[in-house]
């Protein structure tokens, strides 16, 4: 657009304006020896755009494939090309650039391919550690095992991984780029009558005694620019992140807003003494980009003191949606209301967060699904065991540790010490989901929450943690919520169920009255499949078949 804004001819010597402040006819003045600076600003984006350019280009077309290549083969390939990139990151790339300029006689913009040259071990690097993360996760090896090419792989699935750390990446070389652009022509390399942004500046520190306001539009311009394109490129990056429909930021007036209108509405009278957990008019919605969408629609459920229940239903149900809503757990964008959600006899809903975070540990806690994936595998057992009974609990380390083996032993670890110097990968998956146990139990709570607490368990170890968990609901004499899809699991240890579908509750009593007549055909359904002379899914489709045909005659 230089063209279009430039005010002047930016090479025009005009004496009347040599050192001239900003005017209307000059808004930014005249240089040294009378050009106009507006004029010479303008133009010098230019070259200076076209550099950066040119940086972002070599650096993206050499590190990004060589990243993606090394990284998703491994072996001696991503071995030369780390050797390669370590040997770029040796070399001083001034010291080349300005061989290179002298003989090239300041040709900038093949100083600037040599610069991107430079720049691309960072976007290797970058791209590389991005591609072992992903590389042998699960769809990665669904589409092997289909069919689909290497290559295929590595852009269609790879790519879109790293595709938003390569933006953030891009954006800051942008910025590193127009600064040693500046540098260079700063040192006087490049066509000394091309308007550039480095030779106003050395022609401003030249005059520097006489005139400091030069200094200053060249100066400006470079730190918010460079500025912008890290703000620019950490916003692309994030949006190359998120799927199509794109969720919509809530922000804190809205929170403000809807917690005054929650504790307004939080009208549900208090539970007798033996209640637990209530949770009346539960309805969770998330605010996506152009519509919001609710996922509970009006839950009721409550569970005493020293009872167990169950919370079951299918995948998508609603389930871990309501334990998450009484634990405070949902996620930015997910907005829930109640009546009421009474946590051993106080409302949560009329407390502040830092109270309502009070109870977490103590009041109420939480065993999550998948044992493995919910411990830090960059700390010990130990260290993650003992850490929140130091922060929550106040125990000093070596009673920390003490209390610590105690619990290992509770959940029936044998040789709790050695365990406690083990790293999560190097403990099976059912002495995994034992150490959470044990981490729940810490604060003595009155409420446990287990969400699918057998899920990647195999039968044995399945069977061992729900008699586990029993045993110490019983001891002491705590109220248990079991979120499970399983009605086995609900008939082993709970004594009442809530059956959830579509983000509703269908059904709720005494497990032994819903087995013998549930009323709704859904629970049927579920109750069917658990039972080991349930019909298969062969016979099913046969029954159907004949029913389809029965209407049809």
């Amino acid at each position: 657009m230089a063209p279009l804004i430039q005010m002047h001819d930016p090479n025009r010597i005009d004496y009347n304006i040599v050192n001239a402040m900003p005017s209307a006819q000059h808004i930014l003045g005249g240089d040294s020896i009378g050009r106009d600076v507006w004029s010479r600003l303008v133009w010098g984006g230019q070259d200076a755009f076209l550099g950066a350019l040119i940086v972002m280009v070599v650096g993206i077309g050499i590190g990004v494939p060589a990243g993606i290549f090394g990284g998703f083969f491994g072996g001696m390939r991503d071995l030369s090309f780390s050797w390669i990139s370590d040997a770029l990151m040796s070399v001083p790339g001034m010291i080349v650039l300005l061989i290179v300029a002298g003989g090239t006689n300041g040709n900038m913009m093949i100083l600037m391919a040599v610069m991107g040259v430079f720049m691309a071990p960072g976007y290797y690097r970058l791209t590389r550690a991005a591609t072992i993360a992903v590389r042998n996760e699960p769809y990665v090896d669904a589409a092997k095992v289909s069919g689909v090419s290497n290559g295929r792989i590595m852009m269609g699935h790879i790519l879109r991984v790293v595709a938003a750390p390569i933006i953030i990446q891009t954006s800051l070389t942008a910025g590193v780029a127009l600064g040693m652009q500046a540098g260079l022509q700063f040192l006087g390399i490049g066509d000394p009558l091309a308007p550039s942004w480095g030779a106003m500046m050395s022609d401003a520190m030249n005059s520097i005694l006489t005139n400091q306001w030069l200094m200053v539009p060249p100066a400006v311009v470079l730190g918010v620019l460079i500025a912008s394109f890290a703000i620019m490129g950490s916003t692309l990056g994030q949006i190359t992140g998120t799927r199509s429909e794109k969720t919509r930021r809530v922000t804190r007036a809205d929170r403000k807003r809807l917690t005054a209108l929650t504790r307004a509405h939080a009208t549900d009278a208090a539970p007798a003494s033996d209640i637990a957990v209530r949770v009346s008019g539960l309805k969770v919605t998330y605010a996506m980009s152009k519509r919001e969408i609710e996922v509970l629609h009006g839950v009721d459920f409550e569970v005493r003191t020293g009872e167990v229940l169950g919370i079951v239903g299918e995948s998508g149900s609603g389930k871990s949606q309501s334990v998450f809503a009484i634990l405070d757990l949902l996620p930015g964008n997910a907005i829930s209301r109640a009546d009421g959600i009474w946590i051993n006899g106080t409302n949560v809903l009329t407390i502040d967060k830092s109270q309502r975070r009070a109870l977490l540990g103590r009041e109420i806690a939480y065993i999550p699904q998948e044992p493995i994936s919910n411990l830090d595998p960059m700390f010990t057992i130990g260290h993650q065991l003992t850490e929140p009974m130091r922060a929550v609990l106040g125990m000093k380390r070596r009673a920390a540790r003490d209390y610590a083996i105690q619990l290992l032993l509770r959940v029936g670890i044998a040789d709790p010490e050695r365990v406690m110097k083990l790293h999560p990968h190097e403990v099976s998956g059912g002495m995994a989901q034992r150490v959470l146990i044990a981490g729940a139990l810490a604060g003595r709570p009155k409420v446990l929450i287990a969400d699918e607490p057998t899920t990647a368990l195999d039968v044995t170890v399945q069977a061992e943690v729900l008699e586990l968990l029993r045993e110490l609901q019983a001891e002491e004499n705590m109220a248990l919520i079991l979120v499970t899809h399983n009605f086995g699991v609900v008939a082993d240890i709970c004594d009442r169920v809530t059956v959830m579908k579509d983000g509703r509750v269908v059904e709720a009593g005494e497990v032994r009255d819903i087995f013998r007549s549930p009323a709704n055909p859904y629970t049927r359904e579920l109750i069917d499949a658990s039972l080991d002379d349930a019909e298969s899914r062969t016979e099913l489709d046969a029954r159907e078949a004949q029913r389809l045909e029965g209407v049809s005659a």
